[in-house]
């Protein structure tokens, strides 16, 4: 074993991980009296400025610059084999007929559904006013923009001849062609535009007042003058938190409907349709837990190895994560639910070609890709029901992981078990990707981390202004807390009449 220590001493440098030998603080225990703190350690509003501000201010780790480079590397699939698409046609995929959706649809909705839990905990747990959403609700934000963008790509260059990609907006032009607006397809257009839009927004106007702290603090002229463009002459008066709070409290109402909204739509691509396996109602909100459930999960894949990396642990703490896994567990079950009700109504509708679609998931061709998606998705969070579990940094970790891989299983036979056995037995086929169906899969994996590195390296990972909120709420029950009175004579008994 030592050997081993000693071998594996270089890269456990500070340099290296960061803080990550910091203590980690168990605030997971439950008292009817009183609540755990959110934020453990001795901090206030310095140390908190100080944590958040040095990991932009300060050179980056050994660590960040391994992910960067690493991620970037992969990013590189995409410069490749896009432009080899593009030149050479959809005949690079693995689709074929009747499979004419394959990895490109499979990741689109992926990538859509990584997309919500941001929303989620930005927007509705701000209207239930959950404090627990401060430490993390900024990387959330990040990772459903980042998503979005990934998620943006796979229509454009689905679409065989992406310089016509412009044709999916009801542009004016000299053809007089305009999209057919009872498509989903072009439903999907919108809400995924919209989604976007009301996203960036909100995340960029929770910023505002962090950026300025950011622009305060620059030594550099070129900092200096980046951060003050962005904060947008942000000078903390009164007037500037009474806008910003009404703002954000607007945004906030408007982003909500959309994490209902922008899946359901998403998921009526399918149910529209008379395909077998797609005709169904239950979609709109197994989509919607389903886009939940791989939201947080791909939180807790970024935010446990960042935790860690900036030295976080007090900030990010087991609290947080605990409440992630906890609506892991819950939207793991409404997915479970889903699955069962889907067999059901197959059975009780009494459509032959329907039962059939479903039977053929599970016990058919694709019959491994079905039990991958039930073990990840609905097995593995189980474990979540034990405490010890829910607030083991390494189990939760590896099953978000899994989860992450489950949820896109789930696409995978969503799309192509219902196109590749459909109603005409002669025209089926099976469904087999090639190099640049799954080079792009990995290229998209590699945007989307690249951009949550530059994240992390350039803008605040942490929302501090709401964390200086939640330490000032907590000052002030601490204060107002009563105080047990002191007895009145040595023997610790009250006086009489008291």
């Amino acid at each position: 074993m030592k050997p081993l220590l000693d071998a594996l001493s270089p890269v456990m440098r500070p340099e290296f991980t960061g803080n990550a030998q910091s203590p980690e603080i168990d605030n997971t225990a439950y008292s009817p009296d009183s609540r755990s703190p959110l934020i453990t350690g001795d901090n206030d509003n310095t140390t908190i400025t100080e944590k958040v501000c040095q990991i932009v201010e300060q050179k980056p780790t050994v660590g960040w610059w391994m992910f960067f480079l690493l991620s970037l590397s992969v990013l590189g699939l995409l410069g490749v084999f896009i432009p080899f698409l593009i030149f050479w046609g959809v005949g690079t995929w693995g689709v074929n007929n009747p499979a004419g959706w394959g990895y490109a649809i499979v990741n689109f909705v992926f990538w859509v559904g990584i997309g919500h839990a941001g929303t989620l905990i930005s927007a509705i747990l701000f209207l239930f006013r959950q404090k627990w959403r401060t430490s993390i609700n900024r990387a959330a934000e990040a990772m459903t923009i980042f998503a979005v963008i990934c998620a943006g790509m796979f229509p454009g260059i689905h679409v065989g001849r992406a310089w016509f990609a412009y044709w999916m907006f009801p542009i004016p032009n000299q053809m007089e062609l305009w999209p057919n607006f009872r498509s989903p397809l072009l439903w999907d257009v919108f809400a995924v535009g919209t989604y976007f839009t009301v996203s960036l927004l909100f995340w960029y106007m929770g910023m505002i007042p962090d950026l300025a702290t950011l622009r305060d603090r620059a030594k550099h002229s070129v900092r200096k003058i980046g951060y003050g463009l962005l904060s947008l002459g942000w000078t903390g008066s009164n007037r500037h938190w009474h806008v910003y709070e009404r703002a954000y409290l607007l945004l906030a109402a408007l982003a909500t409907p959309l994490v209902l909204s922008v899946h359901s739509v998403v998921s009526f691509d399918f149910a529209v349709s008379q395909v077998p396996g797609w005709h169904t109602t239950i979609f709109p909100p197994y989509f919607v837990a389903g886009a939940i459930f791989s939201g947080f999960a791909m939180v807790m894949t970024l935010l446990v190895p960042a935790r860690q990396l900036f030295g976080l642990k007090d900030v990010i703490t087991l609290k947080h994560l605990e409440n992630m896994n906890k609506i892991i567990m819950l939207t793991g079950m409404l997915v479970g639910y889903a699955y069962a009700q889907e067999f059901f109504m197959a059975w009780y509708g009494g459509v032959k070609v329907e039962k059939f679609a479903f039977i053929n998931r599970a016990f058919g061709q694709y019959a491994w890709a079905y039990w991958i998606m039930v073990s990840c998705n609905v097995l593995s969070p189980q474990i979540f029901w034990f405490k010890k579990m829910r607030t083991n940094i390494w189990v939760m970790f590896i099953i978000s992981i899994f989860v992450n891989i489950g949820m896109w299983f789930e696409r995978f036979v969503i799309v192509v078990t219902s196109l590749a056995n459909d109603y005409t037995t002669s025209a089926w086929d099976y469904y087999t990707p090639k190099l640049a169906d799954v080079a792009i899969l990995i290229g998209a994996f590699g945007l989307f981390f690249t951009l949550f590195a530059l994240f992390c390296r350039f803008l605040p990972f942490v929302a501090m202004t709401e964390l200086r909120g939640v330490l000032a709420e907590r000052a002030h029950s601490i204060s107002q807390a009563p105080q047990q009175s002191a007895p009145d004579d040595a023997s610790g008994k009250p006086a009489a009449g008291s």
